[in-house]
């Protein structure tokens, strides 16, 4: 599976907007043209404090209400976060708002965020869209907090102030708020970008399967981390490859967001020798030409960090950016942090690629965020009770597939007994590369109560498929009914962080954090469930309070059909739960 994550607009700026004459009418051309300079290199390097003060200098020598001073103002108004007053400040010197203006950009931002709900937490402003976003913000402003400490302690860095991030509805809305097109991305699968002294992420309810959005959080905001740090001076290989690497820091280790999947995606480029150079990921990921490229790219870059951080450690990449800051090249940057020349680092990088254990073939594809706006006939994925033929188009075992439809259809006809005979005889065959026949086969054998067995099988097809949230439920319904609130609460937990719009997960986490004694999270849950469902509070209790306790039950989940709301917008299937897919982030900055 494919992780597309916001793939970067790193150093990607507006390539439209007005040239200002720095030797406008001011008394002192040289100081105004050195006050304006000073405000270009400050916002080149996202710096906006020192963009702040250098345009007060400017203002002090030069008309304020001159074209160049207003068009400065409001690139920085719009980085500080006032969207309003940039638009003032730019349509007070010009009407122009074509597409590729500022102008242009700070309009249609305002009009995508304008209706935006926010919540603050000690160094973030959550904003997003009013509905069922809402229960984004919590688990969100977690992860942001955890990886922003976690990032102080590797980088040596946190911004100043409180950090905006912005959810957007989907990915129209992600090209009206960057500068990448709509094509762009949704060729390369681009989730979520760091531009503009923000981090904008789009919606899981407006992907398929939903994506790894809190990794992919706290991938853009170590992209705003490295940009400030280095004054904007890391090149996207090594910018992508740092955000990549460390995008786990938050709930971990670094070094924890590389796929199985994504491996054996690695693995076919090096046996083909197509491995993309450094120098073509410029000036940015998202701008690769197809989404294989862009996942290629990433586990490259992964490893380029993997390898300077398991020898030098955080230290080595600090080292990488002070350089870089400095002035030096990135041969040069790297060839301070690891002590050999660039020619041998990149000969050691490239051993250590080919010497991962790269996994064999999959039976499922590549699991690409798939956009809904293009995915309209795309059946969405089952789980339960529910039966799906499709779901085994993809096993290239044709003597396996033939077993698993066998499977399923007896399983359709309530003939469980049968149906797990069928569908351990195609689990034999491809053991647990197929994620869809190991849930299938996990699900019969819960209907026929063999527990340890069903158990046995879902935690193994999470060796190949750590990302798929339908594994995650189903054995997190095992570990409610045995009375393991830890484990309960950490799949489903897994499971929030790629599908957030389950209703089953935030009212197992309600049993969950009701066993351990967490009040707190309880009633956050609790909430979840409300704004999902329409249940009234005390029904999401009562209805916790009752799952696992049949382990017969275990197969399946239902609301009260009486109270059930229309869940139309979340990924699809997602009234009962479904998503399933690990994507990449891109992550766009400057």
């Amino acid at each position: 599976m494919m992780r597309t994550r916001v793939i970067p607009l790193l150093m990607l700026g507006l390539l439209v907007g007005p040239v200002i004459d720095a030797r406008a009418q001011s008394p002192g051309r040289a100081a105004a043209r050195e006050h304006f300079t000073a405000v270009e290199k400050a916002l080149d390097a996202w710096d906006v404090p020192g963009a702040r003060a250098a345009w007060e200098e400017l203002a002090r020598i030069a008309p304020r209400d001159s074209e160049p001073v207003r068009q400065l103002e409001g690139r920085i108004l719009f980085e500080e976060g006032d969207y309003q007053g940039a638009i003032q400040a730019v349509s007070s010197v010009t009407d122009d708002d074509r597409p590729g203006t500022y102008l242009r950009l700070f309009r249609d931002t305002a009009k995508v965020v304008g209706a935006h709900r926010s919540v603050e937490s000690e160094h973030f402003i959550f904003s997003y869209p009013e509905g069922k976003d809402a229960i984004l913000a919590p688990y969100a402003l977690e992860a942001l907090e955890a990886i922003r400490k976690a990032m102080l302690e590797d980088l040596g860095h946190a911004p100043e102030g409180k950090v905006r991030v912005e959810v957007v509805h989907d990915a129209r809305d992600l090209a009206k708020v960057s500068t990448l097109t709509y094509e762009q991305i949704k060729t390369t699968g681009t989730i979520a970008i760091c531009k503009f002294n923000k981090l904008i992420i789009t919606s899981p309810k407006a992907v398929v399967r939903g994506y790894d959005w809190l990794d992919t959080l706290a991938h853009e905001y170590i992209h705003l981390v490295v940009s400030q740090k280095s004054r904007n001076t890391v090149p996207i290989w090594l910018h992508e490859g740092m955000a990549k690497y460390l995008e786990t820091r938050w709930r971990g280790e670094a070094g924890g967001a590389m796929s199985p999947s994504t491996l054996a995606l690695l693995g076919r480029r090096v046996k083909a020798d197509t491995l993309i150079p450094f120098e073509k990921m410029h000036p940015s990921i998202a701008l690769l030409p197809t989404a294989e490229d862009a996942a290629t790219a990433f586990a490259e870059v992964f490893f380029a960090i993997d390898w300077i951080h398991g020898r030098k450690g955080p230290a080595g990449l600090r080292t990488v950016m002070e350089k870089l800051r400095e002035g030096a090249t990135d041969r040069q940057a790297v060839a301070a942090a690891t002590g050999r020349s660039f020619p041998s680092f990149e000969r050691a990088w490239l051993q250590h690629v080919r010497s991962q254990p790269f996994p064999e073939l999959f039976d499922e594809p590549e699991q690409e965020v798939r956009l809904k706006a293009e995915a309209k006939d795309e059946e969405p994925e089952k789980k339960g009770r529910q039966i799906s033929y499709g779901a085994f188009r993809d096993l290239r075992d044709k003597e396996a597939q033939k077993h698993a439809h066998l499977g399923e259809l007896l399983r359709e006809r309530r003939r469980m007994g049968a149906a797990a005979e069928q569908y351990g005889k195609a689990y034999r065959r491809v053991g647990d590369r197929h994620a869809a026949l190991s849930n299938k086969y996990a699900l019969t054998l819960l209907e026929l109560s063999r527990l340890d067995e069903a158990r046995e099988v879902l935690e193994k097809s999470l060796t190949l498929h750590p990302g798929m949230p339908q594994t995650h439920v189903h054995l997190g319904r095992i570990h409610l009914h045995r009375g393991d609130w830890n484990a309960a609460r950490d799949a489903f937990l897994q499971a929030l962080a790629v599908n957030p719009f389950d209703p089953e997960v935030h009212l197992s986490l309600v049993r969950a954090y009701d066993g351990l004694g967490d009040a707190k999270r309880t009633a956050r849950a609790t909430a979840a469930v409300v704004q999902l469902t329409g249940l009234e509070p005390e029904r999401v209790v009562a209805a916790a309070a009752q799952l696992g306790k049949q382990d017969r039950a275990l197969a399946d989940f239902e609301l009260p059909e009486a109270e059930r709301r229309d869940a139309a917008g979340a990924p699809s299937g997602d009234a009962q739960g479904t998503a399933a897919g690990e994507q990449p982030s891109s992550a766009p900055t400057p």
